[in-house]
């Protein structure tokens, strides 16, 4: 198959994989097959050394999931509160819309990596770069198929709580949580983002690339 022959198609799927908050259907199941076919995927993705540290922790049962969501929202709310002042009205909708309803997210998919982050900056990216690859992959896949989701960092600040939840060892890192449901519309639009043209530069700081 050669990919520049669907390079529409491709580059519609880049542009258009949002966060999704507020149109995240909550009442339809989420088949495991599916989850499997976008984890799959997921996996497929470059990793690190070709190590493949990554593990992928599936929420489902309720009780667990009222127990994250309880955590997500212990720090979500005050967070969400600070911005009410200075964030767009409708950016902050979105996200204080997923604060109250997190555990009634159909499915939790917590990506994780073996192991703790090591100290300094170079360690640290190919820690987390041994996952955050995988992690786009399987939002990608699951916005093919229909799903949405976002990638999300509040209960890490209640990491070792979480943990104890899910029964996740001392020694491996939890590196966010999505929320994964199908979505309530069946496109979406590019979202608004600065000129690449600003933000991008040649041989040097500041210098313009075109």
């Amino acid at each position: 198959m050669r990919l520049t022959e669907h390079l529409e198609v491709t580059d519609h799927l880049l542009a258009t994989t949002p966060a999704v908050r507020r149109k995240l259907d909550l009442d339809r199941p989420v088949p495991d097959e599916v989850l499997l076919e976008c984890l799959r995927l997921a996996v497929r993705a470059p990793t690190a050394g070709a190590e493949q540290m990554w593990r992928w922790l599936v929420v489902r049962d309720q009780e667990r999931r009222t127990a994250i969501g309880a955590l997500f929202r212990e720090v979500g709310e005050p967070y969400m509160a600070a911005r009410a002042a200075t964030a767009t009205p409708s950016g902050w909708a979105s996200g204080q819309h997923l604060v109250d309803v997190i555990e009634q997210v159909p499915v939790l998919v917590i990506p994780c990596m073996v192991g703790r982050p090591p100290e300094g900056n170079a360690a640290q990216s190919v820690f987390y770069g041994g996952i955050f690859p995988a992690v786009w992959s399987f939002q990608l896949a699951l916005r093919a198929r229909g799903l949405g989701s976002t990638l999300t960092t509040y209960h890490l600040e209640r990491e070792r709580e979480a943990a104890q939840v899910l029964g996740i060892p001392d020694d491996v890192t939890q590196v966010g949580l999505l929320p994964v449901a199908y979505t309530t519309v069946d496109d979406f639009r590019p979202p608004r983002r600065q000129a690449v043209e600003e933000l991008t530069y040649l041989d040097a700081w500041g210098a313009p690339l075109a």
